[in-house]
């Protein structure tokens, strides 16, 4: 099996994608499945991965997202493709590199594969640019229905897309790395430096990126209405400033971003995951924290309710609700060892989400529709 991958986004840059493609790369390293990548070509892009090729798309940076550089595969890029002769194609979520990669693979005659990644429409909103939405779902439905079939990381957003007239959708589940993300990982140096040396307090954590869609800035109700309580936000992003800002004069520390062993410390010496983001495809960081032993007081995004369970491994609000956001970390807080209980369950959860497991359903995707099978996911 050889699959050719298109993505929007790629390293250096880290974010959620990028997360997920780089746990499909190496399962598909793991699996003996050759492939390559074409993504946008950011600086100090990578010539490979791991000894697969990474071939880079010029592009010019995106006003409204800096980090990204947007543009379509060139002639040149088509001959790479034809020339690793793929049986399939799978787009992340194709907007621009996809887009061109689906014409390539049409003339390849090869079966395409579209996942759902980024919820597009709702950050125009966020933006300002909300007039924009039933141009973007045109686009993507467009997009989505090229491809022979289409993948939602949620049942939530599996939904979204077919109201939305996309046909053919799937799940691909999203899984967690239960033994990176472990309680075991608890540090109190850690736990001091998120609390700014106050670790006997209550820590709130959010992780993820910065920006006007994540709402982070309505967690500083909590901090005011929540005695006893502090937070630490993990991450950075375009809204950073603003944010520093908001929360100035608040127990807040900003840890900018975190990878490996840092963050594995983070979550897991943390108390309470806030996250009061206002879409996600699925929520990652979620089931990250959860498999980190925390209870997680979440809006109702993604794929939160496959997750959560409202009193037993957190609490789910509705999208802007933030009493709701307050009500559910005093809930957690109400009883002296509902917090760890919470989280142990939340841990439980999370051992049975196996990240294997999702991508062996990915590669079977794969196979059936090589064979010109209907995919059972």
């Amino acid at each position: 099996m050889r699959v050719a991958l298109f993505t929007e986004t790629f390293l250096p840059k880290i974010d959620g994608i990028v997360t997920v493609l780089l746990l499909l790369l190496d399962h598909l390293i793991q699996r003996e499945v050759e492939f390559m990548i074409v993504a946008p070509k950011l600086a100090d892009q990578v010539g490979d991965y791991r000894g697969r090729k990474v071939v880079g798309v010029p592009g010019v940076r995106f006003p409204l997202y800096p980090e990204l550089k947007v543009g379509p595969p060139t002639l040149s890029t088509y001959r790479e493709v034809r020339d690793f002769k793929p049986d399939i194609a799978h787009f992340i979520h194709p907007t621009l590199v996809g887009t061109g990669g689906m014409v390539m693979a049409k003339r390849l005659n090869i079966p395409t594969l579209a996942s759902f990644h980024l919820d597009l429409a709702t950050i125009a909103r966020y933006l300002g640019i909300g007039f924009l939405e039933p141009a973007i779902w045109w686009y993507t439905r467009r997009n989505f229905n090229a491809a022979d079939y289409a993948l939602a990381p949620s049942r939530l957003v599996q939904q979204d897309m077919l109201a939305h007239g996309v046909r053919n959708v799937g799940l691909w589940r999203r899984g967690v790395d239960a033994e990176r993300f472990h309680p075991r990982h608890h540090s109190p140096a850690m736990r001091a430096r998120l609390s700014a040396g106050h670790p006997e307090e209550t820590i709130l954590l959010y992780v993820g990126r910065l920006s006007n869609e994540k709402q982070i800035d309505s967690i500083r109700a909590v901090l005011e209405r929540v005695p006893g309580t502090r937070l630490a936000v993990a991450g950075d992003g375009p809204a950073r400033a603003d944010l520093q800002a908001h929360f100035a004069g608040t127990p807040t520390v900003f840890m900018g971003y975190l990878q490996g062993q840092e963050l594995w410390s983070a979550f897991a010496s943390a108390d309470i995951f806030v996250f009061p983001s206002a879409m996600e495809s699925f929520g990652l960081v979620l089931i990250e924290a959860m498999a980190s032993g925390l209870p997680v007081v979440t809006s109702r995004v993604g794929g939160v309710d496959d997750m959560v369970r409202s009193g037993v491994n957190g609490y789910v609000f509705n999208v802007g609700d933030v009493r709701g956001m307050i009500d559910g970390v005093r809930a957690v807080l109400s009883e002296k060892r509902k917090r760890q209980v919470m989280g142990r369950n939340a841990r439980l959860f999370a051992e049975t989400q196996s990240w294997p497991a999702m991508m062996d359903e990915l590669i079977a995707c794969y196979g059936d529709l090589i064979s010109g099978r209907t995919p059972s996911m």
